[in-house]
């Protein structure tokens, strides 16, 4: 006899979100309200600061006491704001990563847990846009520009995350000498590839953080064993957070080669986010289903 599942972690890009478009399907948001009801604790678990995720969450209707994860695990909050955990990337770490990112194109960005302009810092704002010009228009209201990018810690304040972008080769390169380097035992890697794009965005957080190890830290808060978690991803930011549940289910959709090691795991494919995956994964297990057959 299955385990029930008490506690559902969804990442939101390439998962929730469909391929083209802002907006959550109708079948998804649904599905979450459904569970929510149904007294299943929905994690929403993001990449994204909160305040670029918030307005895609919103209009699902979830409870203002939802759990939001963000920044890749290392803020964690309500929907509605209440703070629940925090962790910090130390202003030295910060500023001795300045000029080895730089070698990587000079596309760094960092975060600080700040409302407004300077929320996102960023040395070339030319540089970036000419990288994810989607991704600037969106956070412009957010972006200061500071060079050289050093001068952004001047005042002490520590930044919650770092992030490098670039193709695939380049920033699989770059993870490899980060984490060949004298920074490696202050910082944790976390890679999104996007390979039709040929994009990677590479994020550098305080050592110890990730999606998963805000979930564990969660779960372990309210008395929810692995075997009561269910994890949704596709990417390689969502790997800790799969490993961290006794369910874990890859968008079809996904990065490839997290697609390859869910079947050699025989880990659950849910079906694409175009088609509402997220939601037929909630949908069997608020039905007391067997995991779904991985599809073709």
């Amino acid at each position: 006899m299955p385990t029930p599942i008490r506690m559902i972690a969804i990442d939101i890009d390439g998962t929730l979100l469909p391929s083209a478009g802002t907006a959550i399907s109708a079948r998804n948001c649904r599905a979450l309200r459904e569970a929510e009801e149904a007294g299943i604790e929905i994690i929403i678990a993001t990449g994204r600061r909160q305040a670029y995720a918030t307005p895609l969450i919103e209009p699902v209707g979830l409870r203002p006491a939802t759990v939001f994860i963000t920044s890749n695990g290392t803020i964690t909050r309500t929907l509605g704001g209440n703070p629940i955990d925090r962790s910090f990337l130390p202003v030295e770490t910060a500023r001795a990563l300045c000029p080895t990112l730089r070698q990587f194109g000079g596309t760094a960005v960092f975060t600080f847990d700040r409302e407004g302009p300077g929320e996102l810092v960023v040395e070339s704002l030319e540089t970036l846009h000419g990288r994810v010009s989607l991704w600037v228009e969106a956070n412009r209201p957010w972006i200061r520009e500071v060079q050289p990018l050093e001068r952004a810690f001047d005042s002490g304040e520590a930044p919650v995350q770092g992030m490098v972008c670039g193709s695939v080769e380049a920033m699989r390169d770059a993870e490899d000498w980060l984490a060949a380097s004298d920074l490696s035992p202050q910082i944790e890697l976390h890679r999104t590839e996007y390979p039709v794009r040929d994009l990677t965005i590479l994020d550098i957080l305080p050592l110890g953080c990730s999606k998963g190890s805000a979930l564990r830290r969660h779960a372990e808060r309210k008395g929810i064993c692995r075997e009561e978690i269910l994890a949704i991803g596709d990417n390689w930011n969502d790997l800790e957070m799969l490993e961290s549940a006794g369910r874990p289910v890859v968008m079809t959709n996904g990065a490839p080669d997290l697609v390859a090691v869910a079947r050699t795991r025989r880990w659950e494919i849910a079906l694409a986010n175009d088609l509402d995956g997220v939601a037929q994964v909630i949908e069997g297990v608020l039905a007391g289903a067997h995991p779904a057959v991985t599809p073709t």
